[in-house]
């Protein structure tokens, strides 16, 4: 007897670089999971107008990497590692989404990501704004919101941070990723400045990222590094001094999927960027966990904000949150959510949030699975947002946290409308684990 068509399995298509090693490790999940390779529609036929699915469809948006050629389409330079021109790449990105977006509701495909939710995501500046409207804790910013004032250079943001009372601070262009042109500044007075980067000028004054954290110690060098970044558009965060693991700076990206926190990784660094490519290393994630209870506080909680803030982005199935522990594992705020945040190779699922044994991709393609009508029976996905298990451990304590019905919303508009950083008082910065 012939399976029934309502047993087909879905059929997926991946919008991202053919070559990109994100398509292939989304393509390793998809075989673990006994499906068909997802159709790949690259960024380069998509940025040449050519962006086709099929009826029925469910679309997957991937970053679009460090591919020299579609970066030039989206930026301009055609060189990944150039710092100048994010604001371009940020418009034609975002203008190129919408257009996957009309493409596939032309032809009967549903997206797994919204593409207003990239728009925000990928601006610094909104993405915090959202956040702190919802109440999400967040690092203290005079540049968060739709209606903030433009930071157009190096006296900009002296004149900020001194009205702010920030002497450290985050400067990070608005709409970059993986800490490319961050600046991390600190300030004594007037003469005496320090900045940690990775941004390097040429011989040109053209700026580029490099591997490489180093440091300025003074203000010609920092002001015109600011200035030349400053037109791109710039986003200003306190400095919340972080906790430490075996003597480095820690944080966390967190893998938040179908509302659920599914994966976390601990990274550490003795330079104030924890990024892995910039010599940041991953940590102790039990050691970690440890000491949030350790200090009185509830890992349950600290799960709790990642989701909370990923339910800012009701329409997108997965995002990763950069979740920054305050001094003593105690209390926790949000530093950025990203729409490509779940590049997490070999990591497999928290204890007791259905994704365990599988990565970041294997527990997305779970949550399809288990929310597509095209399937029979229940799936062990980590949308079921049924009673969280004593690893998840949210209790009656997690009172910030609404731990109603998660619904990750995508192929369905149940989106509130956003609230701006205005329309709500502004909180507490960071959120007590207790």
């Amino acid at each position: 007897m012939s399976p029934s068509a309502s047993s087909a399995p879905p059929r997926l298509a991946v919008v991202g670089v053919p070559a990109d090693r994100r398509v292939g490790l989304f393509q390793d999940a998809m075989r673990a999971a006994g499906l068909p390779a997802a159709r790949t529609v690259s960024w380069a036929a998509v940025l040449g107008g050519d962006a086709a699915f099929l009826p029925g469809e469910i679309v997957r948006v991937d970053s679009p990497g460090e591919d020299a050629e579609v970066d030039g389409l989206l930026r301009g330079a055609g060189d990944p590692t150039r710092v100048e021109g994010s604001a371009r790449w940020y418009a034609r990105f975002t203008s190129a989404v919408r257009e996957v977006a009309r493409a596939a509701s032309a032809a009967g495909a549903v997206l797994l990501d919204d593409p207003e939710d990239i728009a925000v995501m990928f601006d610094k500046r909104l993405c915090h704004g959202v956040m702190d409207a919802a109440g999400v804790p967040v690092p203290d910013s005079p540049t968060s919101g739709p209606d903030a004032a433009p930071v157009r250079g190096w006296a900009d943001v002296r004149a900020l941070m001194a009205d702010h009372r920030m002497p450290r601070v985050f400067l990070k262009p608005a709409h970059g990723s993986s800490a490319s042109g961050v600046i991390a500044l600190e300030t004594a007075g007037p003469a005496r400045i320090r900045a940690t980067t990775s941004v390097e000028r040429d011989e040109e004054g053209r700026l580029f990222n490099s591997l490489r954290v180093r440091r300025c110690t003074t203000e010609n060098e920092v002001a015109g590094l600011v200035d030349a970044l400053a037109p791109d558009g710039l986003h200003i965060e306190r400095w919340l001094p972080k906790a430490s693991q075996r003597g480095r700076a820690a944080d966390l990206r967190v893998v938040v999927v179908a509302g659920r926190a599914t994966h976390a990784v601990v990274r550490t660094s003795r330079s104030p960027m924890t990024n892995l490519h910039l010599g940041g290393a991953r940590g102790d994630l039990d050691e970690a966990r440890a000491a949030v209870e350790a200090a009185g506080g509830s890992w349950g909680a600290a799960l709790a904000v990642c989701e909370r803030a990923a339910s800012c982005f009701p329409d997108t199935l997965c995002v990763g949150v950069d979740l920054l522990p305050a001094t003593g594992w105690r209390r926790f705020a949000v530093g950025e959510v990203n729409a490509f945040g779940d590049l997490l190779p070999r990591l497999t699922g928290l204890p007791g949030s259905g994704a365990e044994g599988l990565d970041t991709y294997g527990a997305q393609i779970a949550a399809v699975l288990a929310r597509s009508p095209h399937t029979d029976g229940p799936h062990d996905a980590p949308h079921d947002h049924g009673p969280h298990d004593a690893p998840h451990d949210h209790g009656p304590h997690d009172a910030p946290h609404d731990d109603g019905p998660h619904d990750g919303g995508w192929g369905e508009d149940r989106r509130e409308p956003r609230r701006t950083s205005t329309d709500h008082p502004r909180n507490d910065r960071v959120i007590d684990a207790s």
